[in-house]
């Protein structure tokens, strides 16, 4: 019998210390994220965060020096179930904390009441965070707080950005352990329209690869993204037409000679009309047509240190977030026939003898991030090391090499990846009129007829579904940065994207 109650004894503690290795291994695993990139606190925020955050670098060549800087924001709902969305911002060179400051981002900023000051941060009620996990992502190096130490490697393209960025996923992942199972979802705008689309793909083959960990890709969002430069190119006309900023003579007459090709034109009576087209929407705000152009008086060297931003940067009009502060500020708009010639996207500098150069007053961002404490707190590298911050930089030598996005586009869809493809209305920069004429190019029957969408009992865009999952739909009254303009209706829409839900 004693012999009996200890061997009772025994396997009691043997089931008690098993339940205890996986309450420990469970513990483990949930909190594999790496406590040294946890951000704390942040200078200009005073109040408690709503999630964890975290922030820092993932080397992608150790003999490179070369490093990508990402902060990751933990959803405010349930991050061990909300997907995990990476947000790509464009240019190319543009930092992916416009996103995060602009746009859908855990915080709105107060601008400083001095100088000396550093903007106030509060609560950004229509955070994206508030129904994903999100990482925000400086790409590809050289851009933002991401750097390397061979410069050689910020003469880069489309293609090798992409495989960059999955290189960076792989190793992030593996970082975040626990994210892994997680739905996880690309979405991007501007220029992120290639950025997106060719990643997606990099991250599909990887799958096909067996490549680990596994990457649980569910789908992908594009905003006002460059797509394909004859089809984007060519949707200027309609949409002034449309939008009636030149008249139905010069509309039919321009028509009739161009034969819709406005994007390289092929006679000089065709060019001629097209030059009468520029000159009635010279002097609007092309990223939000409702919205005031602003004009620069500042010296000529203001203008010059404008010259390093690349050409699709983004200028905008007001907003309607509870705390507005970037000032816009222009000069003539960039020609949107202007095309990319044997795979080169021109910088400022090569267009500047053409153009009188827009500029922009990024002071909020700008002292933000290049603050030293700041840049402590977000655990990035010294000025000395990693070199200012800037929102876009001219730093990187950017190749176009991947061609129109279509085919990527019809081959990502066609496997079942959903897509969701939108437009503020109001952008002449990438109209809604190419992002409608090449979604519906691909020739998918129609599931969801033209239609309008709604909230709070107002219509708020139209959208139409096709099928295999792709969807396009317009913001009324957005321009080129849909989430700074319209972010109540952004985080509706985006809510029911990764829902799986329909607008």
């Amino acid at each position: 019998m004693i012999v009996k109650n200890n061997n009772h004894i025994n396997m009691a503690w043997q089931v008690i210390w098993v339940v205890f290795l996986g309450i420990s291994l469970s513990f483990v695993l949930t909190q594999s994220a790496p406590q040294s990139a946890l951000v704390t606190q942040l200078p200009g925020f005073d109040g408690t965060f709503p999630s964890k955050h975290y922030s820092g670098y993932v080397t992608l060549d150790e003999s490179h020096g070369k490093k990508l800087f990402y902060y990751f924001v933990e959803s405010e709902r349930n991050p061990r179930t909300d997907p995990v969305v990476l947000w790509l911002n464009g240019g190319p060179g543009c930092s992916s904390f416009d996103g995060f400051i602009y746009e859908h981002g855990p915080f709105n900023f107060e601008a400083a009441t001095s100088k000396e000051g550093l903007p106030k941060l509060h609560l950004n009620p229509y955070s994206w965070s508030k129904v994903s996990n999100m990482i925000y992502l400086d790409s590809p190096a050289g851009v933002g707080y991401s750097y390397s130490k061979n410069t050689s490697d910020y003469s880069t393209g489309d293609l090798k950005t992409a495989a960059d960025t999955h290189t960076f996923l792989l190793k992030w992942f593996n970082i975040y352990k626990e994210f892994a199972v997680n739905s996880f979802f690309i979405v991007g705008e501007s220029y992120a329209g290639i950025y997106v689309p060719t990643l997606a793909s990099e991250v599909v083959k990887g799958l096909d690869a067996g490549l680990k960990p596994v990457i649980n890709f569910k789908g992908y969002m594009v905003g006002n993204g460059v797509t394909d430069e004859i089809i984007d190119g060519n949707a200027l006309v309609p949409f002034a037409h449309g939008m009636g900023l030149i008249s139905e003579d010069l509309y039919n007459n321009v028509s009739k000679l161009c034969q819709g090709n406005y994007y390289n034109p092929t006679s000089q009576d065709c060019q001629t009309l097209l030059s009468k087209v520029d000159e009635d929407v010279d002097g609007l705000n092309i990223y939000d047509i409702l919205e005031p152009c602003y004009h620069d008086s500042g010296s000529k060297e203001k203008k010059h240190n404008n010259l390093k931003l690349p050409i699709s940067f983004r200028k905008l009009g007001e907003t309607n977030k509870p705390l507005p502060v970037r000032k816009r500020i222009f000069g003539r708009a960039w020609p949107m026939r202007a095309p990319v010639r044997d795979g080169i996207v021109p910088t400022w500098p090569e267009l500047a003898n053409s153009l009188t150069v827009p500029c922009i007053d990024d002071e909020v961002a700008t002292s933000w991030l290049n603050n030293a404490a700041v840049r402590k707190a977000l655990h990035a590298d010294e000025q000395s090391v990693a070199g200012p911050w800037e929102l876009c930089t001219g730093r990187i030598s950017f190749n176009h090499d991947a061609g129109s996005m279509i085919p990527y586009h019809k081959s990502l869809t066609s496997r079942g990846y959903r897509a969701l493809i939108y437009s503020g209305d109001h952008d002449m920069c990438v109209p809604y009129t190419g992002s409608e004429a090449w979604t519906k190019s691909i020739g998918y029957k129609v599931a969801d007829e033209w239609r309008p969408w709604s909230l709070d009992g107002q219509v708020s865009g139209f959208t139409q579904g096709y099928e295999k999952n792709l969807t396009f739909l317009t913001v009324k009254g957005a321009g080129h940065t849909v989430p700074e303009y319209k972010p109540q209706e952004a985080l509706y829409f985006y809510s029911q994207f990764l829902a799986g839900k329909p607008v």
